[in-house]
């Protein structure tokens, strides 16, 4: 299954073991491919900067394993959306979905969440991915 890891999502993994570390899990165990973009991970590592987590074990594993093409994929051109009006900067993650034909957009933003479904991509705050995926990723 194909997700995009809003940043909030992404960083609060490092922060708690609760929901968002759980979808990092599903990521490193195979059961999930992590869509990413440019403006996505530059995103990422501004704000492990900013929170002084760049240097922190886990997140050069993680990092390591962006790197390698971890079960993962890299959308190297995004197309150009306006859905998300609220918070302009957000459409990033609906934009690299799309290009990679992603399930899920995973978040705990309000403004993103509020879209809920943009085609056939489900907007779930992380609880929300489990309890729809639970069969599918065996929990």
């Amino acid at each position: 299954m194909r997700i995009v890891i809003d940043t909030n999502v992404f960083i609060s993994s490092f922060l708690s073991k609760g929901y968002p570390r759980k979808v990092i899990d599903q990521w490193k165990t195979g059961n999930a491919n992590i869509c990413l973009s440019n403006n996505i991970v530059d995103e990422y590592l501004k704000v492990l900067e900013k929170l002084s987590l760049k240097d922190e074990q886990e997140v050069d594993e993680i990092m390591g394993l962006f790197a390698k093409g971890y079960h993962l994929l890299f959308a190297s051109k995004t197309p150009s959306l306006d859905i998300v009006k609220e918070d302009p900067g957000d459409n990033k993650f609906f934009e690299c979905a799309v290009e990679l034909n992603a399930e899920y957009i995973i978040s705990g933003d309000k403004a993103v969440k509020a879209i809920k479904k943009y085609f056939k991509i489900i907007v779930v705050s992380p609880r929300e991915f489990f309890e729809l995926t639970s069969d599918e990723t065996n929990l």
